[in-house]
């Protein structure tokens, strides 16, 4: 392709421009003049390179460079740094160059994006130790993970560019891990906006429908967003505050998750809006002032009290200060009110960003001391869990990440902030790993309670404990937060490492006469084969005899299985295979990969799969290939821990198939309603009707409707006629 290179340097030099725009009123002339300089060792690193989509490579960096600048809030520091954070992975520069350029800090920073840049491009079957480097670089420093949380919004705003499996792949890895880390760092807008283009490329159709409709709903929506504003600012003029007055549309992966939850349509989700109230104060009457406002707007409108978030008094962890309340505005519809000054706002904006200012320059405050902690803990849950899978890691740190919160007293009248759940023994770790250690029951407001008892807020705890105690393995069924789980389970594994020492040796034996390297990959197979939790459950099975060679036979013979799939999916296409040269009265109705070649396959037990539905491969490492929906559960996880083992699906002739699915239907009962469902089912659809069961409760019923299906479209259509029958409120299908 030719290039307008003239035309290019313009357009570079603009896009530079309008980054700098955005920060010479807040920095320095020595900070602007490091922009500058790593502006220019950037654009000469990256002057051969282009982007997938033709565009030259140094856009990507200044775009970065732009979203740390202006949607997270950092410095010149971390604006440098994002500038510079693909230079030593795509060019000649290294970290030497860098420190003596920039000095270590840069240098240090733009090496840690590196490193995870790096493992982002392996595929490997076990990326537990890829993850755990990615968090752990919160302990060593925080604007590691904003500027790598800035790459991939850009790249998730730039993806259409990418190949459809690239684009699934790197959409199911953001939601997986980035989006969760985003909330838990308080980026909320950015959080939400790597959630909604995940779902857009991981499920265009529900991502297209719900933005037409928002569109079309965005005039009622101004109309009634407008009417709010002028009833309230009347009042809030009134008393004389200086205020502003937003509105805006919830999420679209938001308003998805709600219409999953609640098993309603876009329509039936209440609360798909917000409006926020954002006024000016000084730091005495700030509180004083959101009360003010709250006051107000429940004498306006009715406010439903269920739903009520103070956030002000007591903040999240990350700061995060606020009030929600839920009222009945305008045309009697429910919507969400957010009130909170200009100094909230920009915590709610940029989060953690907002607090660590001193980083470059600022005072530390105590909400930073409060993420400090958070991360020490964060690092120790890693540091003493290295034999967890990829899901068990991530699950256990999630807990931490998009938990909400409950806020007991320690006895000296001490605030601690625990995940919802959090247990007495949950308390005892977080205030210190002996005392949790030592845990014998609790007081709780004066009251004696087993130390499995639930928090609530406000609650007072005393931790009683015994020098005697030691921790058991049924703590880990009722303790939720990451340092009370990774104690227990170090003090636990730590009493049966010698049995999983002499089970090591033994496997590497039986290995070694098998003629099998002993590496963490093999294990990681082995324990995914024998379906096993970890590697130390693995060798104690094979110390205590349980597995043995007749086991490991199996596991070499279904090895060799997995190994010859792989290898036909990771050869060049052979077009002579296309499954249309093959047509026979006996077809399967699914084929795989670029060759659309016919092989065994099963179905996974997850998600129900009809023809018609999207859908794709999955090499297992003993069952063969299991096919899933694109909708599957745990599509986002198979694609983001092994998306090398995920092939392509296609229906070769889905019509001449059936398929059973099972539906609820709800509504208002009725003489006849029965008859009408059939009528539709049987009668106007001819469909096979399995089984059906209605209960009917105080004139509601709910059925269950088991249904022969021949393609997705059939479903549909038969889905729009019931939902047309008077009287029936809901229909939907459901998983197996």
């Amino acid at each position: 392709m030719s290039y307008d290179l003239e035309q290019e340097n313009k357009e570079i030099l603009a896009r530079y421009k309008d980054l700098i725009s955005n920060t010479y009123r807040t920095l320095d002339e020595e900070n602007n003049k490091l922009i500058r300089k790593a502006f220019d060792i950037a654009l000469d690193a990256h002057k051969d390179q282009r982007r997938k989509s033709g565009e030259p490579y140094i856009y990507h960096p200044i775009a970065v460079a732009k979203i740390v600048a202006t949607e997270i809030g950092l410095g010149a520091t971390s604006i440098a740094c994002a500038l510079l954070h693909d230079v030593i992975e795509d060019s000649d520069y290294t970290y030497e160059d860098l420190k003596k350029i920039f000095g270590e800090k840069i240098a240090s920073i733009v090496n840690g994006l590196t490193k995870i840049s790096i493992m982002n491009h392996q595929n490997i079957s076990v990326q537990s130790e890829n993850y755990r480097k990615l968090l752990l670089t919160l302990s060593e420093d925080f604007r590691v993970i904003l500027i790598k949380i800035a790459d991939r919004l850009h790249n998730m705003r730039t993806l259409e560019s990418m190949a459809p499996d690239k684009q699934k792949k790197i959409a199911s890895e953001t939601v997986y891990i980035y989006a969760p880390m985003a909330h838990r760092l308080g980026l909320y807008n950015i959080k939400s906006e790597l959630e909604d283009l995940s779902l857009k490329y991981n499920s265009p159709e529900v991502y297209n429908e719900i933005t037409e409709k928002l569109e079309l709903a965005k005039e009622n929506r101004e109309r009634y967003i407008n009417e709010f504003t002028k009833e309230v600012s009347e009042r809030l003029n009134e008393e004389g505050l200086n205020f502003k007055i937003k509105g805006r549309a919830k999420a679209i992966s938001s308003i998805y998750r709600k219409m999953l939850k609640q098993g309603v349509s876009f329509e039936e989700v209440f609360d798909n809006y917000a409006i926020r109230i954002i006024y000016k104060s000084d730091a005495k009457n700030e509180k004083f002032l959101a009360w003010k406002i709250y006051s107000i707007v429940t004498d306006v409108y009715h406010s439903n009290p269920s739903r009520m978030r103070d956030w002000i008094t007591q903040p999240r962890s990350t700061g995060y200060e606020s009030l929600h309340l839920t009222v009945l505005g305008p045309d009697r519809k429910w919507i969400e009110v957010q009130i909170r000054s200009e100094r909230m706002d920009e915590i709610a904006e940029k989060g953690v960003a907002a607090h660590y200012k001193y980083k470059e320059g600022y005072k530390q405050s105590s909400d930073d001391r409060n993420f400090e902690r958070w991360v020490t803990e964060i690092r120790e849950v890693l540091e003493q869990q290295q034999n967890l899978s990829t899901s068990e890691l991530l699950d256990n740190i999630k807990l931490n990440l998009y938990s909400k919160e409950v806020f007991v007293f320690t006895p000296k009248g001490e605030i601690k902030i625990l995940p919802t759940n959090a247990t007495a023994l949950d308390f005892a770790f977080s205030v210190h790993s002996d005392l949790g250690m030592k845990c014998l029951g609790a007081k709780i407001n004066g009251k004696l309670v087993p130390i499995s008892y639930i928090l609530q807020n406000g609650d007072q705890v005393d931790i009683l404990s015994s020098q005697n105690q030691k921790p058991k393995s049924d703590w880990l069924e009722f303790v939720v937060t990451s340092k009370a789980k990774s104690k227990i389970k170090s003090y636990l594994n730590s009493q049966k490492n010698q049995l999983v020492e002499e089970g090591k040796e033994i496997l590497q034996r039986k290995l070694r006469h098998a003629k099998i390297n002993f590496n963490d990959e093999e294990i990681n197979k082995l324990q995914k084969f024998f379906n096993l939790k970890s590697s130390q459950e693995l060798f104690l099975k094979f110390q205590s005899n349980e597995l043995d060679v007749s086991s490991l036979r199996k596991y070499i013979e279904s090895k060799n299985v997995f190994n010859n799939l792989l290898s036909r999916f990771r050869k060049s296409p052979n077009k002579s295979q296309h499954f249309e040269e093959h047509k026979e009265e006996n077809l399967d109705m699914i084929v795989f990969g670029k060759d659309e070649e016919k092989l065994n396959y099963s179905y996974a037990k997850c998600c129900t799969v009809i023809p018609g539905d999207k859908i794709f491969g999955f090499i297992t490492i003993s069952d063969g290939i299991k096919v899933h929906s694109d909708t599957c559960p745990n599509a986002i996880n198979l694609r983001a821990q092994y998306d090398y083992r995920v092939i392509p699906a296609k229906w070769v002739n889905a019509e001449s198939f059936k398929n059973r699915v099972k539906i609820e239907i709800e509504g208002l009962d009725r003489m006849g309603m029965i008859n009408d469902i059939t009528t539709v089912i049987s009668g106007s659809m001819g469909m096979d009707m399995k089984s059906m069961s209605i209960e009917s409760n105080n004139g509601v019923f709910t059925g269950n409707i088991n249904l022969e299906v021949k393609n997705k479209g059939q479903l549909e259509e038969t889905f729009k006629k019931l939902k047309n029958i008077n009287g029936v409120s809901r229909v939907r299908r459901l998983q197996s």
